[in-house]
């Protein structure tokens, strides 16, 4: 007679790793009928005329396997638009892959880039993937932690360059900057580009906020910088530009030889994007207004949110970029940050993440995150609640 069913235990890749800050405080904020300015993600919807460009797409037949880079008439709108904003010239043949949304690319790059035991400096408070990514490649992360003073964070360059030994291969950066909403600016890309020079060391620039700079500010692509961009991974995210996050479609553009070992992993990850949607976005593309418009669109936000909480107990930080907006609470409350923000779910029933959760060693600020990307009647519900504490 056959034995009992038996399940083979398994050694995981990612031991550390078990359920995110986001889904946890997702979850409590439903259970508690919180708003939730936790998970970075619109609670509006995209502009109509997108979805219908998915339809006709369809209708036209475009329903099969586009080729593995993307669909060529989307990688050439990608080229024109860098082109464009930050005078660098991508060749949409041999430098632009679409990518199942920025999460994707950040991993694919990371995959091909790094063997076991090359480190990769992590700039933290950082975005969750950077971690388990390196660690499924092998690699050894360096986390650097930012500089925070009363006028907030930034990147203590000098501490970078203390952090890099011969077994660097990449430096992550993301700008705007999830979670502190802060951006890097001209003289951080070349304090950066000063530290790799004559190096063998890879940039991994995460630049899915791109189009949410504010007070006028411009958005220091590392494209716009010759020497960074011929050894970088540049990602961005269709889903955060034109308010789609579940369409999951992204892109990465980096020099061709990096390009060529990048899609190496990517056609045994993911293959190939969705079709219709890549259709869909190479002809709302042609209209660059959406996308010029977006930094006024989510200042107005912003400002909404932050003069609500001028009155407040809260501290707000600078938030030049993103959809984030950083406080702190130390006039509220004593508790740790996870405490703090479960407390604040659900007796004040408003959402927010606690910083912490973007350390590897869980370092403790005083500080949580909010998410403006909200309707405005979302954010005053909030902002009315907040007022109280």
């Amino acid at each position: 007679m056959p034995s009992s069913p038996f399940t083979p235990s398994l050694q995981s890749r990612l031991p550390q790793v078990g359920t995110t800050v986001f889904t946890t405080m997702s979850n409590l904020a439903a259970r508690h009928q919180a708003v939730n300015l936790g998970q970075g993600f619109p609670d509006f919807g995209c502009d109509p005329a997108l979805p219908a460009l998915v339809t006709d797409a369809m209708a036209a037949g475009h329903n099969q396997y586009p080729m593995m880079s993307g669909v060529p008439a989307l990688r050439q709108a990608v080229a024109a638009k860098v082109a464009a904003l930050y005078g660098h010239q991508y060749d949409a043949d041999s430098e632009i892959t679409i990518t199942s949304g920025a999460s994707q690319a950040l991993l694919t790059a990371i995959l091909c880039a790094v063997h076991p035991g090359d480190e990769v400096i992590v700039i933290e408070p950082a975005y969750d993937l950077y971690l388990p990514a390196i660690a499924l490649a092998g690699g050894v992360p360096v986390p650097v932690a930012m500089a925070l003073t009363d006028t907030g964070y930034s990147v203590d360059w000098a501490t970078v360059a203390a952090a890099l030994t011969p077994r660097t291969r990449m430096i992550i950066i993301n700008s705007p900057h999830n979670p502190t909403g802060t951006i890097l600016r001209p003289a951080d890309l070349d304090a950066l580009a000063a530290l790799v020079d004559g190096s063998d060391i890879l940039i991994l620039s995460d630049e899915v906020y791109e189009h949410m700079v504010f007070d006028g500010a411009a958005h220091a692509s590392v494209c716009r910088h010759p020497a960074l961009a011929a050894r970088a991974f540049v990602v961005s995210s269709f889903g955060k530009t034109y308010h789609v996050t579940g369409w999951k479609v992204g892109y990465v553009a980096a020099p061709a030889s990096l390009t060529a070992e990048f899609r190496k992993v990517h056609q045994y990850n993911v293959f190939t994007v969705n079709t219709p949607m890549q259709h869909a976005l190479a002809a709302y593309m042609a209209d660059p207004a959406p996308y010029l418009q977006l930094p006024a669109f989510y200042q107005a936000k912003r400002d909404l949110f932050r003069a609500g909480l001028a009155g407040s107990r809260f501290t707000l930080l600078p938030a030049d970029g993103t959809y984030f907006q950083c406080v702190r609470y130390d006039a509220i409350s004593s508790l740790p940050e996870g405490e703090f923000a479960r407390w604040l779910t659900s007796e004040a029933r408003v959402a927010a993440i606690p910083m912490a959760a973007f350390y590897r060693d869980g370092v403790e600020s005083g500080i949580v995150r909010f998410c403006f990307a909200k309707q405005d009647a979302t954010l005053r519900l909030a902002l009315d609640r907040l007022a109280r504490l």
